[in-house]
């Protein structure tokens, strides 16, 4: 009976709806880990063979075929590793979250997912059959048990692991990203490793897909609940674990642990690899943004440059009469230090085009907003000009304080393919850019946009604070109310001026229609505003209360 085995977490960034290339990446990786690190297991993410979240895929009449046909490639492959494999299992008619050991051409033991979430940006349900019971599989003389993520989250799957006398658990994983997420796993798991009393594998997706990311972070915990071994974050790769046995037990030798990033630095992470994925899974050659010399945009571009490289990047400036000097050459200094190409087109004969042709209609009536609306959808149009002709993605650049409260034009700034800001508040912003500059060891984001007052520039004289309150101010109330769901009154009870806070709640609630026309963009917090606040457009309801 052997004293110990090896068995490589492979922490992949695979596509969804890919089965027959995701099917490859799995052989591919089963091989590198027999051969660069002489594996005996390779442990790979949920839903491996379909990608993570797979949605109404799932309901595809011929999923059944192309995952048999997936997993009918492994066992031919006869390959010299055991492999750990998530897929959705199609049986008696129901639908399951399943994880099968595979051995050669044999499938040695399938389990079905049990706890199935359905709450944020999960919807589990609306698919899949929950499992009942543990499987616990003999692996030459090692007892293993597997789970599937939420099982993890809940204590029933773990405890019937243990009795069913599990002497290993692996968890395969998709748990996407969101802030200060790692230290809520690492928490959890060492509860459930002692619970368990035996090592716990913990694999997980890495990558981009649509507004989730997924980190990887995968992890090793001792049955006495300590983590042994943590995978980089937002890194794809295959991490070994030496397990030996002592006695009747089994335990982990320790390895190197990644270290635990900073706040600014996971979100800085996860905003890059979004951008990276959402890109290149969906082919575009590149990407362009308007380089306003405002600090959203600024950080837009740094992140932009570090997903794609300089090459792939354009940044347009679109000045018009209220443009200042200042935001002119911040914007063409950054363009510069950054090296991506850089354009300079004026708007004022497009918006003059527009006011011609608007002549008749406005006569009589006060310039007012819609002046500077027009100014946001000529710089909108000519961005997507662009992007057809050079099959750019447009990247827009409002921050979730302007969303949440529609500070943004439709058609104007919200125009364009993925707002990559779009779960990071006003005052985050700042903050990143600092660690962006911190990290460069240079003031990549010139020092400027970053210590002048926010402005549109639509207006004369125009500041973000002539229309908002205080962003300190704003983001705290957004905070409680968009991502805790507290009422005004408890808002107001925290000693927040009640005006203020009615006047931001009320503004939160009537512009879901922008929210619900805006771009896709990387969630980042635990309520971000896509698939996990869905609110209707037209309701009687009285939010703030």
């Amino acid at each position: 009976m052997p004293r110990q085995f090896t068995l490589v977490m492979a922490q992949l960034n695979l596509l969804v709806g890919d089965i027959q290339g995701n099917t490859t990446r799995i052989i591919e990786g089963a091989l590198e880990a027999r051969r660069e690190h002489n594996a005996d297991i390779a442990v790979f993410p949920e839903l491996s063979l379909t990608g993570y979240p797979p949605e109404d895929l799932l309901l595809r009449p011929s999923l059944k075929l192309r995952i048999d046909k997936a997993l009918q490639r492994i066992l031919d492959a006869r390959l010299d590793i055991a492999l750990v494999v998530g897929y959705p299992l199609l049986e008696d008619g129901r639908l399951y979250n399943a994880v099968a050991m595979i051995r050669g051409d044999r499938v040695l033991a399938v389990y079905r997912k049990q706890c199935l979430p359905n709450y944020q940006v999960f919807d589990e349900r609306r698919y899949f059959t929950a499992g009942s019971g543990a499987t616990v599989v003999e692996f030459d003389g090692v007892r293993i048990a597997m789970t599937i993520c939420e099982d993890m989250w809940e204590e029933a799957p773990t405890r019937q692991a243990a009795e069913a006398g599990a002497q290993v658990l692996i968890n395969i994983n998709a748990s996407p990203y969101h802030r200060d997420k790692l230290v809520e796993r690492m928490t959890l798991l060492s509860k459930r490793a002692k619970l368990v009393n035996c090592p716990v594998v913990y694999t997980n997706l890495v990558g981009g897909q649509d507004e989730l990311v997924f980190d990887g972070s995968s992890m090793v915990f001792s049955g006495e609940g300590e983590c042994v071994m943590r995978a980089p974050a937002f890194e794809e790769g295959f991490y070994p674990v030496t397990l030996q046995r002592r006695g009747d037990a089994w335990q982990a030798i320790a390895g190197p642990q990644a270290a635990l990033e900073t706040t600014e630095a996971g979100l800085y992470q996860a905003l890059v690899l979004g951008v990276r994925d959402y890109v290149r899974k969906n082919g575009f050659r590149g990407v362009v943004l308007g380089l306003s010399g405002g600090i959203d945009s600024a950080l837009t571009l740094a992140i932009a440059v570090d997903a794609l490289g300089r090459e792939s990047v354009k940044a347009v400036m679109m000045p018009f009469s209220y443009t200042s000097q200042l935001s002119l050459d911040l914007a063409r200094e950054q363009a510069q230090t950054l090296g991506v190409d850089y354009s300079v087109i004026p708007i004022s004969d497009a918006y003059s085009a527009f006011e011609s042709a608007l002549k008749d209609e406005f006569e009589g009536l006060p310039v007012d907003v819609t002046e500077q609306n027009i100014q946001a959808r000529c710089r909108g149009v000519l961005l997507m000009a662009i992007s057809n002709k050079t099959g750019r993605l447009v990247l827009t650049t409002g921050n979730k304080s302007e969303i949440a409260v529609g500070y943004c034009t439709l058609y104007g700034d919200m125009a364009g393919g993925f707002d990559v800001l779009k779960d990071v508040p006003k005052t985050m912003v700042y903050r990143l850019c600092a660690y962006r500059n911190q990290l460069a060891g240079e003031a990549i984001i010139p020092l400027q946009v970053i210590e002048r007052p926010p402005t549109a520039e639509l207006a004369p004289g125009q500041v973000d604070q002539d229309n908002l309150p205080p962003y300190e101010v704003l983001d705290a109330i957004l905070e409680r109310y968009v991502e805790q769901d507290a009422s005004a009154a408890q808002i107001i009870a925290e000693g927040y001026d009640e005006a203020v806070v009615r006047r931001v709640l009320r503004l939160v609630d009537i512009n879901e229609y922008k929210r619900r026309q805006s771009p896709v963009g990387v969630r980042l917090t635990q309520r971000g505003f896509g698939r996990d606040r869905r609110y209707p457009i037209t309701s009687g309801w009285e939010l703030g209360e």
